[in-house]
């Protein structure tokens, strides 16, 4: 697991964490992690321009199957986790932007691997999940 980690660019508490979710914004991917393991990589959206998507670690702060977006219209967020403030990996329908900067800050997934990652998180829970974004 730990070969893992320093391959991926983790250290510190991402090494003890069972799930990890990197977000690479340079290349608008997604690495999930699972017990040393990688186990999906996906095309994401991150913040266009105007706006930004935080880098750091975080844990999952809150979940929720269904979210609709107070600051933008009411807009669908399924399969959300929120990781930092209001920033959140949720799913999208807008699936032709993946793989190119498109959101307001979140990090957008194709809504199936959203659920994907939110059952996995479910799974092993959020203390057990690291969120990373890097440039």
């Amino acid at each position: 697991m730990v070969a893992a980690a320093i391959m991926l660019g983790f250290g510190g508490t991402s090494v003890a964490a069972t799930l990890v979710a990197k977000v690479d914004v340079s290349s608008q991917t997604m690495t999930v992690v699972h017990r040393g393991r990688v186990i999906h990589r996906w095309k994401v959206s991150t913040a266009r321009r105007g706006y930004v998507t935080p880098r750091g670690q975080w844990r999952p702060k809150r979940m929720h199957r269904m979210w609709h977006s107070r600051k933008y219209d009411m807009s669908p967020m399924p399969y959300s986790i929120f990781y930092h403030r209001g920033y959140a990996i949720h799913g999208t329908n807008a699936v032709s932007r993946l793989g190119s900067p498109a959101s307001h800050g979140c990090v957008r997934l194709h809504t199936s691997n959203a659920a994907r990652l939110y059952s996995l998180v479910k799974q092993v829970g959020p203390g057990n999940t690291r969120v990373v974004v890097v440039d």
